[in-house]
């Protein structure tokens, strides 16, 4: 920063080359958004096992927290699909990854899906979605939670589970 700042303009694997040759090391880490805390596949079983498909509405939705940049500042899109058609039940934007933000897009949904509808939320492994108030808020609905690795996309995994279908 200090060289940009003088007008001295150099590739930052100059930069690297000479602070190596220095014996200078950076401390500084750019820190990314991490949902997931815990052991891996110990909160809730995997109902879906990757299987994306329903066959009739309000069967199966999954949801998620994606983090991107819009104009140099931070967003957290949180929506909750129904995978029978990749058809948007509810969603909300927040510039924090806060819990008010999933449990906000459930109250919403929760107006969709009838009574005993024998429905699964699935979702990655979040500490939002392993809050005990969001857990309890399915529990209320008789909605069953599924749950896989913290890599999971709902976005990515539906756009080309389709393509590869149609």
């Amino acid at each position: 920063m200090e060289l940009r700042g003088s007008g001295l303009r150099l590739n930052h694997k100059t930069v690297q080359r000479l602070m190596k040759g220095l014996d200078l090391v950076c401390h500084v880490r750019i820190k990314k958004y991490h949902a997931y805390i815990g052991e891996a596949d110990k909160i809730t079983p995997n109902l879906l096992q990757q299987n994306f498909h329903a066959k009739k509405p309000n069967q199966k939705w999954a949801t998620e927290v994606t983090e991107f940049s819009l104009f140099g500042e931070k967003l957290y899109l949180s929506p909750i699909l129904d995978l029978r058609g990749s058809d948007l039940v509810s969603y909300t934007i927040s510039d924090s990854p806060v819990l008010s933000m999933v449990t906000s897009i459930l109250d919403k949904a929760f107006e969709i899906p009838p009574d005993g509808a024998d429905l699964i939320l699935h979702s990655d492994q979040g500490w939002q979605y392993q809050h005990k108030q969001y857990q309890a808020m399915l529990k209320e609905k008789g909605i069953r939670q599924s749950m896989s690795r913290n890599s999971f996309n709902i976005l990515i995994t539906i756009t080309t589970k389709e393509s590869r279908q149609g």
